[in-house]
C-alpha cells in the first residue's frame, strides 16, 4: 500500500545506515512478518497499540518518524541511490 511504501522507504532511507545489526534485524522482521500491511501503518501512526512482539526500539523509532515534526513533504519514494552512498 502506498502509505506504507512512502513510511518505510523514507524511513529507511533516513536510518538504516546507522542501525545496529539487532535494529536491522527487527526492521526485517517487523516489514517481513506482519500479514497486513494496514496493521504495521496503524501501529507506526498510533491508531492502534503495537503488539508486544513488535514493541521495540524500532518501532518507536518508526512512530517518532512518523510524527514528521519537521513537517517534511513525504510524496514520493526515494530515489535507491541512497542504498550506495557512503555511511554519513
Amino acid at each position: 500500500m502506498l502509505e506504507n511504501c512512502l513510511l518505510l522507504s523514507l524511513f529507511a532511507k533516513e536510518n538504516l545506515n546507522r542501525m545496529s545489526e539487532r535494529q536491522l534485524n527487527l526492521y526485517d522482521r517487523l516489514i517481513n512478518e506482519p500479514s497486513n500491511d494496514w496493521d504495521i501503518y496503524y501501529w507506526a501512526t498510533g491508531a492502534k497499540p503495537t503488539p508486544a512482539v513488535f514493541e521495540n526500539e524500532v518501532m518507536s523509532m518508526l512512530r517518532e518518524f512518523a510524527k514528521n515534526k519537521k513537517r517534511e513533504q513525504r510524496l514520493r519514494q526515494p530515489d535507491l541511490e541512497y542504498l550506495f552512498e557512503p555511511p554519513r
